[in-house]
């Protein structure tokens, strides 16, 4: 019986292999959780709009985006009666009347609605530019 012999050469090139995708996908990743952060301060401004009595101008400055551990997060910088207006804070309901405006709590379930929104223009932008199939 004669010997077969196969010899395969393989040659393998592309964005998998070459780290371009990888790269790509990391971006829009980090791209994405911007985007939806700062779609949640707009919703958190708008929110402060309506509901803030006698606004100073002062807190709604402090909403910012912020990169954190996990990735980006909307805060309010800090500041000291942020706790209060959140209705989170030791001095709301029941030592006083006051329960709070719950602007971050009532805004979370607005802004996880519409991430899915924002993942998909987001993607085809980067389908549009060629980074992402």
């Amino acid at each position: 019986m004669p010997a077969v012999q196969i010899r395969v050469n393989m040659h393998r090139s592309g964005p998998i292999r070459d780290g371009r995708f990888q790269r790509a996908a990391s971006q829009y990743s980090d791209d994405l959780q911007y985007a939806v952060a700062l779609h949640g301060e707009d919703l958190v401004q708008q929110r402060l709009h309506q509901v803030l009595k006698h606004p100073t101008g002062y807190f709604q400055s402090r909403i910012t985006v912020e990169r954190g551990r996990g990735g980006y997060v909307v805060t309010d910088g800090g500041v000291i009666y942020g706790h209060w207006l959140e209705g989170t804070g030791s001095r709301n309901y029941p030592a006083t009347r006051f329960r709070g405006y719950s602007t971050f709590r009532r805004v979370k379930p607005m802004v996880d609605r519409d991430a899915t929104r924002i993942g998909m223009e987001l993607l085809a932008r980067y389908q549009s530019r060629g980074l992402l199939r």
